[in-house]
């Protein structure tokens, strides 16, 4: 059953939550106005219902709780490496890629010696959540190690401070953690670009089998996404436009579930239901979604979901360059040569240089400094906040 939150009597929150200070309560984290529907009973560890635009969180339960994420780390795989690669470029399967594969792993199939495309392989990722194919698209862009690294930067810039990366493909290791908070963080970054909405939407693809040439066989792999694409005794999701699921017997079943309606985009993650068979994760998550689109303005947010690291420093830059006092105008704003001089545009470029070139000790600095950051509560630029309207 749902509790609420924020209210006279509420135990003391937590100073320096990131999404802020009720999501770093235990239970569950509702505020609603007059005529708000009831939650839904949902049975997970931890789940949170999230608006992609406004970075509102609607509701929540645990979480910031640390759990196994399963094979819903993939989307920061995907979101750390994507923009990386190029469809067309060809991979030959090498057996020495595959030695690091935990025992069980899901596969989509990659045959040694056999070439496969980068396209290939991301649907193998995102239909099949293939291991497998983790491992060969890694394997081109610097190794595991390398992508591990990456991906925990990568978390660091998008303040997923919950998440650890032990494997980028999501199998079970010692200290390998995420929150509902984090993956419903790691979404929405990743539906920024094309590619990944791309590759989540999809639900079936034809990929490659064994043998040469013409002679090479095909064979076809579906979604494992269940709102995607329905499964007995469960309809496809209306308006689901991608997610990522995983499961292992740590982390019991995860999943991260997206979809649109009347102009809204809603993101739920559910972690680890306690009760029911291997679907009770979808339903679960389809029971949130439609607690959220029927929520609409009809609760007030609990948190947010935060603005990358280097989007907050670029709008600190703007918000000082805007306030700074400006020089009388003597003439001397621009160089003979027409470039800027002080307080001209070289002010603006140079604090641009200084979020380009943020380092990585930088921004984990900055990270632990903007544990406090999301408490100034602005939206993004071009990305207005929704008010809940009081009735």
């Amino acid at each position: 059953p749902a509790g609420s939150g924020g209210g006279a009597g509420s135990p003391a929150a937590p100073s320096g939550v990131i999404g802020g200070e009720q999501l770093g309560l235990e239970g569950t984290r509702v505020q609603p106005l007059k005529g708000a529907p009831a939650l839904p009973r949902i049975s997970a560890r931890s789940w949170i219902v999230a608006d992609a635009d406004t970075g509102e969180v609607l509701a929540a339960h645990n979480a910031h709780r640390r759990l196994a994420p399963a094979s819903t780390l993939k989307m920061l795989f995907a979101d750390t490496l994507l923009a990386d690669t190029d469809p067309k470029e060809v991979y030959r399967a090498d057996p020495l890629h595959f030695g690091r594969l935990g025992a069980g792993s899901s596969a989509v199939g990659i045959s040694d010696g056999h070439d496969y495309t980068v396209e290939d392989l991301w649907h193998g990722v995102f239909l099949a959540s293939g291991n497998d194919a983790v491992h060969a698209l890694a394997a081109m862009n610097g190794g595991l190690d390398e992508i591990t690294r990456r991906m925990n930067e990568r978390a660091v810039e998008l303040q997923a401070m919950d998440t650890t990366v032990v494997n980028p493909d999501g199998y079970d290791g010692e200290g390998q953690l995420s929150s509902a908070y984090d993956l419903t963080l790691i979404a929405r970054a990743g539906l920024r670009n094309p590619e990944f909405r791309r590759y989540a939407a999809a639900d079936t693809y034809t990929f490659p089998g064994k043998g040469k040439g013409k002679k090479r066989e095909s064979f076809e792999i579906r979604s494992t996404n269940r709102l995607l694409v329905g499964a007995p005794g469960l309809e496809r999701y209306p308006g689901i436009i991608g997610g990522k699921n995983g499961y292992t017997s740590k982390a019991g079943h995860t999943f991260t579930g997206i979809a649109e309606r009347d102009g809204r985009t809603l993101i739920v993650t559910v972690m680890n239901p306690a009760e029911g068979d291997r679907l009770s994760v979808y339903r679960e998550t389809a029971d949130l979604l439609d607690w959220g689109f029927d929520a609409a303005g009809r609760v007030e947010p609990v948190g947010e979901l935060v603005p990358t690291l280097s989007e907050v420093a670029a709008a600190d830059a703007e918000a000082e360059a805007a306030s700074a006092p400006r020089p009388a105008d003597t003439g001397l704003a621009a160089g003979a040569d027409g470039g800027a001089g002080a307080g001209g545009a070289g002010t603006t470029g140079v604090g641009g240089m200084g979020v380009l070139l943020l380092s990585a000790a930088t921004l984990t600095a900055a990270a632990l400094w903007g544990r406090r950051l999301f408490h100034r509560r602005r939206p993004l630029p071009g990305r207005p906040r929704r008010v809940a309207p009081r009735v």
